[in-house]
């Protein structure tokens, strides 16, 4: 089964993209993927969001276990790193500084949702303004779909995708 997920930085905190946190989450993400196996089929990482979408074993749809063990790994790693006070609500509720408690999770439904979710992650730092095309931003899977020839180079910067209309 597949799902896509946006997972966001507390209060959006424009962090996500540096490298001790994107190290934290590729390790993080390993380490969880050993004891709760999971693929990633597409993802992107921005400053204050990452898009991404998972296959669960089948049977399997205990993600907000992944997402708990992932968030809380990448928390702890980087907590020295990017200090913050926190509200006396979210101490009383053990929230940590780096990530909002929630995530936001969409099943994909067929085959058209699935293309348009994948679209949509590999289009979102050009719609954010933060490349001019998916190819130009590094933090993405857009080159592996490149590479396995899903989308031509140029995906993302050319005339045709300024009109795509994902909301």
């Amino acid at each position: 089964m597949n799902h896509f997920f946006t997972v966001v930085t507390h209060q959006r905190r424009p962090i996500l993209c540096d490298d001790p946190v994107r190290n934290a989450l590729r390790h993080a993400i390993e380490r969880v993927r050993l004891r709760l196996p999971f693929s990633t089929d597409a993802m992107v990482l921005t400053p204050d969001h990452l898009h991404c979408i998972w296959t669960l074993p089948d049977g399997d749809a205990d993600f907000s276990s992944r997402w708990s063990q992932i968030k809380h790994h990448v928390s702890y790693v980087c907590r020295d790193l990017y200090p913050m006070t926190l509200s006396a609500s979210r101490q009383c509720r053990s929230g940590g500084s780096f990530w909002q408690r929630r995530f936001w999770e969409h099943q994909i439904r067929n085959e058209f949702d699935m293309e348009r979710h994948v679209d949509y992650i590999h289009f979102n730092p050009v719609r954010h303004g933060l490349a001019t095309s998916a190819a130009a931003w590094p933090y993405s899977t857009f080159g592996r779909f490149v590479r396995e020839g899903a989308y031509a180079a140029d995906w993302g910067g050319n005339p045709v995708c300024e009109g795509l209309d994902f909301e």
